[in-house]
């Protein structure tokens, strides 16, 4: 059983940057790893998601080239580094993991899931 807890969110003015964690209670290193947002009235969506040795990542259109994912084994962590923050980033965060070799982008392959940080980005 694997337990996630996401950390970092809050406030930012648009163009400011955050950087939220996840902690997974038991090993994860086989896992991957991704990270899902849901804005009010909107479907979760996929947002970036890495494989479990960190060498395949994938990334939303709207975030390419903003967001960074990132991983630490040893930690049993994973990362989002979000820079030039828009209003429209506005969200509820969640990570996820599953037990997989490929990194898909549909929410359905994710077996484990976090409560979810909330990000508001100020225009």
């Amino acid at each position: 059983q694997v337990q996630l807890v996401e950390s970092g969110g809050g406030l930012v003015q648009a163009g400011g940057s955050l950087r939220l964690s996840c902690a997974a209670s038991g090993r994860t290193d086989r896992y991957t790893m991704g990270w899902f947002r849901q804005a009010p009235g909107k479907a979760r969506e996929f947002v970036g998601a890495l494989s479990w040795s960190g060498g395949s990542t994938y990334y939303a259109d709207s975030v390419k080239g903003r967001f960074t994912i990132s991983r630490d084994n040893a930690k049993n962590t994973m990362y989002l580094q979000m820079n030039s923050l828009k209003p429209e980033d506005t969200a509820v965060y969640y990570c996820a993991a599953g037990f997989m070799l490929t990194v898909p982008t549909t929410d359905t392959f994710y077996d484990y899931w976090g409560q979810g940080s909330q990000v508001t980005v100020a225009s």
